[in-house]
Order: structure tokens, then C-alpha cells, then sequence
């Protein structure tokens, strides 16, 4: 301030000399604004490990078809990227050793097949993305197949709007007619073969998983589809896999106490089904998954766990409101629709299945989260 008697100069304006506080977030405005990344070229996630992104890349004008290492950009720290997901990459693109990528974008996910660990679990766990057809895997002996773990994988695959596909190997072990009688109501496509030439895999510590007719109608169904593969351990899926793709996955035996299989793939893993002519084909690849015990449903409401089981769910609409499907349930038409034989033979341990899922979402949120493609 000028003192009383004197006229106000610039230089009584003049601020130079304060003393300014230094914003702690730096010496520039933050925006919320962030980089377009119009360039960033389009990759798929071929697997996970601890961190790293290991991307498939597609022929383009920066070179041939090649992997790259790559991590997830900060902005993006928030959002889980998984196996299956088609991202949007800048960096270093050679995919030459040592050399790492940035993970910019994620793209829209056409399908998310998720679990929860338990039926009364709601936290998501994303065992692939943008898969298209799921093959459920189970062995018609050692170990012997489990009707509940396909019911929950065909929940979860309708849920998703995966197709799903039944594969049953090692039937020149046992015959798998009374597995294939349970679903033959439904509108289920199933893969197996009674053939008791099995497929050598070249190692006299593997049991037979597979044999040369189902493995042709698997490559013929899987041809131009992405495809996942899931079932517990032990029932052939790394068999298969090497098998199709010439991939090295490790393989296992089941425990002859336990009758569990030893897990052998401990992450997800995309792999390129060759053409017959041994070229890869970008349209065509198959996810082998660590092995599913269970499938939680804690995230699916309980009126889909029930349209899944389309051989049953024609009777809904004979329900009362608000009717819970139990067992003695007053009103509920699931019991009449099952004794006049609407469902087949095995209607009554479909219904016994159902009921269990039910009885198991019971502690579930009624209604699953928001999906917005994420």
C-alpha cells in the first residue's frame, strides 16, 4: 500500500516479491482430460503373469504377426484386463526381447464368462473375454464326471451369451450313456466318441484323454470360433490343447486317492488353432483355463439360473407369483411338469440339480450388478 499523501505507481502494485506456496500436486493444473491414442494399434491378451501382458498382434504394417510383453497404463490401474481382451497398445511394438509396450485402451467386450467363489460370493472373477463358444470338458471316468459342475458352467455360459458345447473324453474307460441320458432333453450339443483307439499323447504317465474322432469334430467345431475350454483338472484340456494348436502345455494324471486330477495350467493361456496348412488364422483361437472346480454364480440372479435348465423352465409360467422352486414349494409347477414326463427319464435329478444350485444361491443377491460391457 502507497503511503497516505502519495499517489498509487505501478510499482506499489507490483507482486513480485510475495512469497507463493508451491502446490503440492505439482507446479501445473491437473486435467481430467486424457490422450486420445489414436495410433495405438489393436492386440489380444494371450495371457496374464503377475503384472504382465503378453499381446498377440496381427500382421500389420509395423511387421508380422508377433507377441509382445506389455503393462497396463496408470489411467487404466482400475480396470482388471484379462485373457481374451482386445487392447489398444503403444511403445515399443518389435516384440523384440526386453522391449515392453503400454496398455492404453480396452476395447468393448463382446461376452465376460465370470465366477464367483462361492454361491454367496458377489465379487467377480473374469475367467475370459470375448469368447464366443465355451467347451465344457469332463471325463467319462478317472475322474468321473459331475453333473453340478455342468449344470454351473452351462448357467454360466448362457448367462454370458456364450454357446455352449459338452466334451466328454476317456470313454474307451467307461461308457458315457447314463452322462449323455441326463441331458438329452436339452437343446445340447455334445462331442464324445465311443472309439477305443485313443490318441497317443507320448507320455506312458498320461492317461488316454483323447481319441482321433472326437478330436477331428473338435477341430471342425472350433474351426473359425474363439473358443474357451474349461472342466477340472484331469479330464484332458492341455491334452486337447497340444493336440490342436501343437502347443507344449503340461499335462497330468489324476490322484488315484483323491480321484482329482493335479492342476497343470496355472493361468489362462489363448492359443491360434493352425489352419491345415499350418498358417494362423486370426478368426480362430482357443483359451485353455487353469482348472474349475466349481463355478460360484453368486453374480447370476436366480430366475437365469433357471432358464438355463430349458428343459425345465417351460413350467414357470404355471408358478405362482413369487413362487421359490423349493421342494414343497405350495403351487410350484416344477413337480407336476417333471411327473407327467415333460422333462424326460432324467427329469427328476434335473429338478434335484436345479434345486440344489437354488438352495445354494439362497444368501446371493437377488439381482446381479449393471453389465456395461466391462
Amino acid at each position: 500500500m502507497s503511503r497516505p499523501g502519495r499517489g498509487v505507481s505501478a510499482r506499489d502494485w507490483d507482486e513480485s516479491d510475495v512469497r507463493v506456496r508451491p502446490n503440492k500436486k505439482g507446479s501445473r493444473p491437473r486435467t481430467k482430460d486424457r490422450p486420445a491414442h489414436e495410433d495405438a494399434v489393436q492386440g489380444r491378451v494371450i495371457t496374464v503373469d503377475r503384472g504382465r501382458y503378453t499381446v498377440h498382434l496381427p500382421q500389420d504394417a509395423h511387421g508380422p504377426a508377433r507377441e509382445v510383453s506389455a503393462m497396463r497404463a496408470r489411467e487404466l490401474r482400475r480396470q482388471p484386463v484379462v485373457t481374451g481382451d482386445l487392447v489398444g497398445l503403444v511403445g515399443d511394438l518389435s516384440g523384440a526381447e526386453g522391449t515392453l509396450s503400454r496398455i492404453v485402451r480396452i476395447e468393448d467386450r463382446e461376452t465376460v464368462l465370470r465366477r464367483s467363489a462361492d454361491d454367496s460370493d458377489a465379487v467377480e472373477r473374469v475367467v475370459v473375454a470375448n469368447v464366443d463358444t465355451l467347451v465344457i470338458m469332463v471325463a467319462a471316468a478317472n475322474p468321473e464326471p459331475r453333473t453340478g459342475f455342468i449344470d454351473r458352467a452351462l448357467v454360466a455360459a448362457y448367462d454370458a451369451g456364450i454357446e455352449p458345447v459338452l466334451c466328454i473324453t476317456k470313454t474307451d474307460l467307461k461308457d458315457p450313456a447314463e452322462l449323455l441320458a441326463h441331458y438329452r432333453e436339452l437343446e445340447l450339443e455334445v462331442l464324445t466318441s465311443a472309439s477305443d483307439s485313443p490318441v497317443d499323447t507320448g507320455s506312458p504317465d498320461q492317461d488316454p484323454a483323447l481319441d482321433p474322432d472326437l478330436l477331428t469334430a473338435l477341430r471342425d467345431r472350433l474351426d473359425g470360433h474363439i473358443s474357451a475350454l474349461v472342466g477340472p483338472s484331469g479330464v484332458g484340456k492341455s491334452t486337447l490343447i497340444n493336440a490342436l494348436t501343437g502347443a507344449e502345455r503340461a499335462t497330468g494324471h489324476v490322484n488315484a486317492v483323491t480321484g482329482r486330477g493335479r492342476h497343470t495350467s496355472s493361468s489362462a493361456l489363448a492359443l491360434p488353432l493352425p489352419s491345415e496348412d499350418g498358417s494362423v488364422r486370426e478368426d480362430t483361437w482357443v483359451v485353455d483355463t487353469p482348472g474349475i472346480r466349481s463355478f460360484g454364480l453368486g453374480l447370476v440372479d436366480p430366475d437365469r439360473v433357471i432358464e438355463a435348465f430349458d428343459d425345465l423352465s417351460p413350467a414357470l409360467a404355471d408358478c405362482p407369483k413369487g413362487c421359490t422352486h423349493a421342494e414343497g414349494a405350495v403351487g410350484c409347477a416344477l413337480d407336476p411338469w417333471v411327473a407327467d414326463g415333460h422333462a424326460g427319464p432324467a427329469g427328476p435329478r434335473r429338478l434335484e440339480s436345479l434345486r440344489r444350485l437354488l438352495a445354494g444361491r439362497s444368501d446371493a443377491p437377488v439381482t446381479a450388478p449393471p453389465r456395461d460391457g466391462r
